[in-house]
């Protein structure tokens, strides 16, 4: 079986982790580990998950990495990234989301 794929062979969407954060006084805001410097907020909870997929989207059209290479960063699993310090002291205080992935398709060349 392929990864991301369910039995059978049907894709799985991809999905990236989120942190959502919220202040007493602030919108709700998100965040991903991994994707640096991509973040959002929403007034509610179900508008910032909108706008979490929403922005995948949009930053995956123009991503470049910190090297200047070209491509998507590969999610991580939940268990990767809580082997990571950063993402642990970030995840303090934080709801930790699943946010699916939606490509947009490119054009045929």
């Amino acid at each position: 079986m392929r990864p991301n794929s369910f039995p059978g062979g049907v894709a799985a969407m991809p999905h990236y982790i989120a942190l959502i954060h919220k202040d007493a006084d602030s919108c709700y805001g998100v965040s991903f580990p991994d994707w640096p410097g991509v973040i959002t907020a929403g007034e509610t909870i179900d508008e910032a998950m909108q706008r979490a997929a929403e922005v995948l989207s949009f930053a995956a059209a123009d991503w470049e990495n910190r090297d200047g290479t070209r491509g998507i960063p590969r999610s991580r699993t939940i268990h990767e990234l809580r082997d990571d310090p950063g993402f642990r002291d970030d995840a303090v205080d934080a709801v930790i989301a699943a946010v699916p992935f939606r490509a947009k398709a490119e054009a045929a060349e």
